[in-house]
């Protein structure tokens, strides 16, 4: 997801939930530059920041997948191929 995507997304959630610029920044401790920034995807806001107006909007849960290291497919196979071959233990020879 790109970041204008992502900050059209805070805004239009900040929209249904009828708050001004005003009032979400005030409630997050930010100004209200920070958050149009936000809302127009500019880069260089502090990921704190940024999750504090998730939480504000109740959004704080919908970060949870990600970067989820049980949904990385990629990494999965790259983890899988760098590990060692399995080595069969010698059996010990059981004639007296």
């Amino acid at each position: 997801m790109h970041l204008k995507e992502l900050g059209q997304r805070v805004r239009t959630a900040r929209v249904r939930r009828r708050m001004s610029t005003e009032d979400l920044a005030q409630a997050c401790g930010i100004g209200r530059r920070t958050l149009y920034r936000i809302e127009s995807g500019e880069p260089g806001i502090a990921l704190g920041t940024f999750m504090s107006v998730l939480w504000k909007l109740g959004l704080l849960d919908s970060i949870a997948g990600v970067a989820n290291p049980d949904t990385d497919d990629h990494g999965k196979i790259l983890e899988a191929a760098s590990r060692p071959q399995r080595v069969r233990a010698h059996v010990p020879d059981n004639d007296f």
